[in-house]
């Protein structure tokens, strides 16, 4: 099984980047300004073959999911799957319960981005990733009275152990940020992977993904893959470099 997917995070009307989800600037290069989400939309929608291959994914559960982007979504006929860091419901910049409620109501699916958006998740002890998955899952079933089986992985730090702990916890569809169209079992989890849209990427680029062509698909792999080597080489301290470089 093959399918596309898009990974989006906030979207902000023109320079308030501290309007929605999560501050600073290694989470800024994920927000996308109003006007520029609305070009991605656009030629997504007229680029996109088959919308049921192709999912629109936001993580986080900024309150943009609710202010913007449902409504947007919903002009041309999409829904989106929203991921949510329980941990953060109702608090500043995020969404609260009842909105969490609104987007189910409206079409759009609601999953689990962890409790608490562990920095490096797969490197999480199995009790931790167990926490994370099963607290989450069951907060967002309390809120949207059903039962959630959808979650993203938060961070971009993906392995099988993250999988099989999320299958655990009941968790059947899993999002990753591998750059990838292959859908893989594990445990009887679904786990697909998705192409990252940040600051910088054009809508052209976005609908070429979200179309199936090769090219853009290639260049964003063989730079995630580079990138996770620097990661994986780098530990903990990639990550006080990278929020070092951006705070610069």
């Amino acid at each position: 099984m093959k399918a596309i997917s898009l990974l989006y995070h906030d979207v902000v009307p023109a320079g308030d980047f501290a309007a929605s989800g999560f501050a600073g600037g290694d989470a800024e290069i994920y927000k996308l300004e109003l006007a520029d989400f609305k070009r991605h939309l656009a030629e997504i929608d007229a680029a996109a073959p088959n919308r049921s291959s192709v999912h629109l994914t936001f993580d986080d559960g900024g309150a943009s999911a609710h202010d913007h982007v449902a409504g947007l979504l919903e002009d041309l006929g999409w829904r989106g799957h929203f991921f949510i860091t329980t941990n953060w419901i109702g608090k500043a910049g995020f969404v609260t319960a009842d909105q969490i409620r609104d987007l189910r109501a409206r079409g759009h699916v609601i999953g689990s981005h962890s409790c608490s958006h562990p920095p490096r998740m797969s490197y999480c002890s199995a009790d931790q990733l167990r926490r994370e998955w099963t607290n989450s899952i069951a907060v967002l079933s309390e809120i949207v009275g059903g039962h959630v089986d959808v979650a993203s992985v938060p961070g971009g730090y993906y392995a099988r152990n993250v999988a099989e702990a999320a299958a655990e916890a009941g968790i059947r569809t899993l999002f990753t940020s591998e750059p990838e169209t292959r859908v893989q079992n594990i445990d009887g989890c679904a786990v697909l992977g998705r192409y990252t849209i940040q600051q910088g990427v054009s809508a052209a680029t976005a609908a070429a993904i979200a179309a199936g062509r090769v090219i853009p698909r290639f260049h964003q792999s063989a730079y995630w893959n580079a990138k996770k080597v620097a990661k994986t080489l780098g530990g903990s301290s990639w990550l006080r470099m990278r929020k070092w470089i951006l705070a610069r």
